[in-house]
């Protein structure tokens, strides 16, 4: 029972505070180091860096999913059917203004300003995967409230 791995990803223009978003998702991930940009032209020209945070330790994984809060937490558990994708992975969107400022937000829409978040959960063959997502983030919820 547990998480394979956690994806954070943030597209900005170059105009964008680079630092100060690069900062929020290494707290997210709980290691600057795991923070990466990479710079790159769009299709029409202008410049964009994608800031993908990532890790593949469990512990890890987990601290970070826990970031989001309890109350945040259940309301992916509530909307799983809208967010779990064949490949048992959780989607969603933090509200990039609102984690700069030190708050942990799921987005309300699909505007601008997100930072897409994916969570790789552990299921084999022959477990339930409805039953194995929920136990994750049961366990996830119990790091969070002790935050």
């Amino acid at each position: 029972m547990g998480l394979h791995r956690i994806t954070w990803r943030a597209t900005c223009t170059a105009l964008s505070n680079l630092d100060a978003i690069a900062d929020a998702m290494a707290w997210l991930i709980g290691d600057p180091e795991d923070v990466a940009l990479d710079k790159s032209k769009s299709y029409h020209g202008p410049d964009l860096v994608l800031i993908e945070a990532t890790t593949k330790k469990k512990k890890q994984a987990l601290r970070s999913m826990a970031r989001l809060g309890v109350e945040q937490l259940d309301t992916v558990r509530e909307t799983l059917d809208e967010r779990l994708d064949d490949d048992h992975v959780i989607h969603f969107r933090l509200d990039l203004n609102e984690l700069i400022e030190g708050n942990v937000v799921l987005a309300r829409s699909s505007s601008t300003g997100q930072i897409k978040g994916q969570v790789k959960v552990e299921v084999y063959p022959g477990q339930s995967t409805d039953e194995q997502v929920r136990s994750a983030i049961s366990e996830v919820r119990k790091i969070a409230a002790a935050l």
